[in-house]
């Protein structure tokens, strides 16, 4: 009875993770391959610590707790893994991204049957090789969206880190200075709508900046740590030549944290001054917030889960998170005010006018229409590239075989 609710639970999770990625809701998150391979190492780990239980609990049939145990933690990651590979995708080129879903979709399907067959009464073998099938073909298309490694020393790894942690803090700095110079010329020049249109974007755009800065503290608190409680006689730089591959995800995210805050200001300047596109503004903030999130996982990667400096950054990100949300929010409302007063008014027009107004509108439709046609295409030819040149990294735990990926640098477009 205990195994049925428990297996029943199970299912529900995993039924809940697939229709997650039919429609998928984390639209404004981004993870990497990296942390994605992760995922899918602790549920296959998982798989043969469920096997084991399962072995357990027919010789001992009194012995379900461990078996209980695997069933719902499998369901669990079977369920992050899942939102793993959606977040994923978001960044992916085109082909890859749909491969990916598609066994995606697959090894949620085997999971389920997987679990359907722990009631069957009289099994002796529970039988996952279809599962880790799909594990693998996950796997697979995956470590192809793992792009190439920054091209850096080792011996100058540790120097960097400081280097680019610093050049990350004078960015974010700037960029808050920058916001400020903004709102003082918009309190000159505009009045009404316009201005407190203006004041509450650059207002939510001033208090991002200010949480990013509060993360990076807390980052570097972090990293200072693991630096002190990890290296033991060795010096912090031979530390950080030693863990490569983390060290450089530290590098990646700090650029990635940098650039974004400049062009996002830069969106926001051309948006007052009524030059600019609201919807830039927005994808800008979502893209500095998903590069503090790899900052963040980074970071993280090889910290104690009980340090406070830990819960620190955590609490920081969440921070980013909500200052973000607000930007978004008030960029929408900013855009519905201005959208409202410029409503054409119809009421003096004559039906020839009109008439004539509807063969342009459907004109100016059918132009738009072709051309998001085509910026869909330059979008997919962007990510391929994106991939081939740089990627995205978020941190990853040792031992990974592929090379560290390369975030946006300071002149890499955005996709």
């Amino acid at each position: 009875m205990l195994l049925a609710e428990s297996r029943k639970a199970a299912e529900q999770v995993v039924q809940e993770a697939l229709r997650q990625l039919e429609e998928p809701t984390l639209i404004s998150c981004a993870s990497s391959a990296d942390h994605l391979l992760s995922k899918v190492k602790s549920v296959s780990s998982c798989l043969e610590q469920l096997e084991k239980s399962w072995s357990r609990y027919l010789a001992h049939p009194e012995d379900i707790s461990g078996l209980l145990h695997s069933v719902t933690l499998l369901a669990h990651l079977t369920s992050d893994t899942m939102a793993y590979v959606s977040t994923t995708c978001l960044r992916a080129p085109p082909e890859p991204a749909d491969s990916l879903t598609e066994a995606c979709k697959q090894f949620g399907k085997e999971t389920l049957l997987y679990l359907a067959f722990l009631e069957e009464e009289g099994t002796r073998e529970n039988d996952g090789t279809a599962v880790k099938s799909c594990l693998n073909r996950i796997s697979a298309i995956t470590e192809e969206l793992l792009p190439r490694g920054l091209d850096i020393k080792q011996e100058e790894l540790g120097d960097l880190v400081d280097k680019e942690m610093a050049a990350t803090s004078a960015a974010i700095k700037t960029a808050t200075a920058r916001i400020e110079e903004m709102l003082s010329k918009s309190r000159a020049g505009d009045t009404g709508v316009q201005l407190e249109v203006n004041e509450r974007i650059l207002g939510s755009c001033t208090s991002l900046m200010q949480a990013i800065q509060v993360l990076i503290v807390a980052s570097k608190d972090l990293q200072r740590e693991i630096v002190e409680s990890g290296r033991g006689t060795a010096s912090p730089k031979e530390f950080y030549a030693k863990n490569s591959r983390w060290t450089e995800g530290l590098i990646s995210a700090s650029k990635a944290v940098g650039w974004g805050a400049t062009v996002m200001v830069d969106a926001a300047d051309l948006v007052v001054q009524g030059r600019g596109k609201f919807e830039e503004l927005m994808v800008c903030s979502h893209e500095i917030a998903a590069s503090t999130a790899q900052l963040v996982a980074a970071s993280k990667v090889k910290a104690d889960k009980d340090s406070p400096n830990l819960a620190q950054l955590q609490q920081a990100s969440r921070g980013v998170n909500q200052a973000t949300a607000t930007v978004v929010a008030s960029t929408i409302s900013g855009k519905s005010q201005i959208e409202e007063t410029d409503n054409m008014d119809f009421s003096s027009m004559t039906l020839t006018q009109i008439k004539r107004q509807e063969m342009d509108s459907q004109v100016r439709v059918l132009e738009l229409e072709n051309d998001l046609q085509k910026e869909r295409q330059k979008l997919g030819e962007l990510r391929k590239k994106h991939y081939e040149l740089a990627g995205v990294a978020e941190g990853w735990e040792e031992g990974t075989e592929a090379s560290p990926p390369a975030l946006h640098e300071a002149d890499t477009g955005k996709e």
